[in-house]
């Protein structure tokens, strides 16, 4: 897709819904192409698959499938090489793993982490294991992270049902899980982290998971809600407590907390260059401004001067 050659750079979706979760494809015939899930406090909920037409510059809904409740969050397969079947997962009540298709998208499996019930506790977050996407972990409110293995039948033309079971489920914090994400510190598969109501990121081996690591702590105690590795420096780590107005970035091996911006839930974006890190960063290098009160923001990994962003019932792609 042509686009870099344009003089536009925002392109504007509107949904028929208050836009909450989303996730950029990285499939290399998919590049601008986006999973979106409304935020309706009902148990009729939706995700749209869009993408970016390079003729007509206009974003197409590709197909729209239901949900019963609103996704806490969306996440295609990391498979940059398009070797694997083309999946996407959501989670809220239980993770679901999707196949997508030109024309359709169908439910390949629903993942319950409780054997003993029907029922599980809502699940916070989860995320795809990028050095083995046949690894996901989810994190809920049960105070549990569960690493799930997924049988994928990944050889081309291969149409067997995508399957999942647990691996293995850990009692990770004293309170509710927020979030968990996989490090690729080393090159490895094994890494992860996870934060929650106890205010704690904790990091986790999938080898020796007897132990685990607390590798920060929030000062105040605060609940500590979502949490991002570097992907340039697996060693470097981001966190956003609840109610504030700061992104908490450590390095993981010494624990040093720089405390860098201030942009959740303003009407507002802003890009900051840290190169200058451990020096205080006083201004953003880039700033926009949207016209509601800010739920998402998506950089795409295989475009990284690409940048999504959701408020209200719109999503809007810009370069930056």
């Amino acid at each position: 897709m042509s686009l870099h050659g344009k003089r536009k750079e925002i392109y504007k979706y509107e949904a028929p819904w208050t836009v909450y979760a989303m996730n950029w494809s990285v499939r290399p015939d998919k590049r601008f192409r986006l999973a979106l899930g409304s935020f309706v406090e009902e148990y009729n909920n939706k995700v749209q698959i869009v993408g970016l037409e390079e003729e007509s510059s206009e974003f197409i809904c590709r197909n729209t499938f239901d949900h019963p409740y609103p996704t806490t969050k969306i996440m295609w397969i990391p498979d940059s090489k398009g070797v694997y079947p083309d999946l996407l997962a959501t989670s809220g009540d239980y993770l679901r793993i999707w196949r997508v298709s030109e024309t359709e998208t169908r439910l390949e499996c629903l993942l319950n982490n409780n054997k003993n019930s029907d029922f599980c506790a809502p699940l916070t977050s989860f995320d795809w294991n990028e050095v083995d996407p046949n690894l996901l972990g989810t994190s809920s409110i049960d105070t549990t992270c569960t690493i799930w293995g997924l049988e994928t039948g990944q050889v081309l033309g291969r149409v067997n049902l995508v399957s999942g079971h647990v691996k293995t489920q850990l009692i990770a914090h004293d309170k509710e899980v927020y979030d968990i994400a996989f490090s690729r510190a080393g090159g490895g598969r094994d890494m992860f982290a996870s934060v929650g109501a106890d205010g704690s990121v904790r990091m986790f081996d999938l080898r020796h998971l007897e132990h685990s690591t607390i590798i920060y702590e929030d000062p105040q105690h605060h609940p500590l809600l979502r949490l991002c590795w570097n992907k340039q420096d697996p060693n470097y780590l981001a966190t956003m407590a609840m109610d504030g107005m700061e992104v908490s970035l450590f390095y993981s091996l010494i624990g040093i907390v720089h405390s860098l911006f201030s942009s959740h839930l303003l009407p507002s974006a802003l890009i900051w260059d840290i190169q200058q890190m451990p020096r205080a960063i006083e201004d953003p290098i880039l700033a926009y401004t949207a016209e509601g009160e800010i739920n998402n923001v998506q950089w795409a990994s295989t475009q990284p001067d690409w940048i999504a962003i959701g408020y209200n019932n719109c999503l809007e792609i810009l370069r930056v």
